[in-house]
């Protein structure tokens, strides 16, 4: 996943979190988390690279809907990146504050 732009891990996740997501539920996942409009230029060309990529799969829900549905091997790269993250940050979640 190193190799990956933080908008495609972005993209990668919210398909994760989505069920059967098409195109435009993880356009406004998207969109809420960085509170701005993401215009379809950089949405499906960042879509089409993860698919190219084997971290995702692209399936048509009727002649104008495309799904998407993480696949195994992206699944696992989440898992990892995961597990790379949180030897980092777990120390700064697990402070209390008085």
């Amino acid at each position: 996943m190193y190799d990956l732009t933080g908008f495609q891990r972005d993209l990668l996740y919210a398909a994760a979190g989505l069920d059967e997501p098409h195109g435009l539920a993880i356009k406004d996942e998207l969109e809420n988390y960085y509170e701005k409009e993401i215009h379809h230029g950089r949405l499906y060309p960042n879509l089409d690279t993860l698919v190219d990529k084997g971290l995702i799969e692209k399936g048509e829900a009727d002649r104008r809907t495309n799904v998407y549905s993480v696949t195994r091997r992206g699944r696992r790269e989440i898992e990892d990146r995961r597990q790379w993250e949180d030897q980092y940050v777990e120390s700064i979640l697990s402070v209390t504050y008085d």
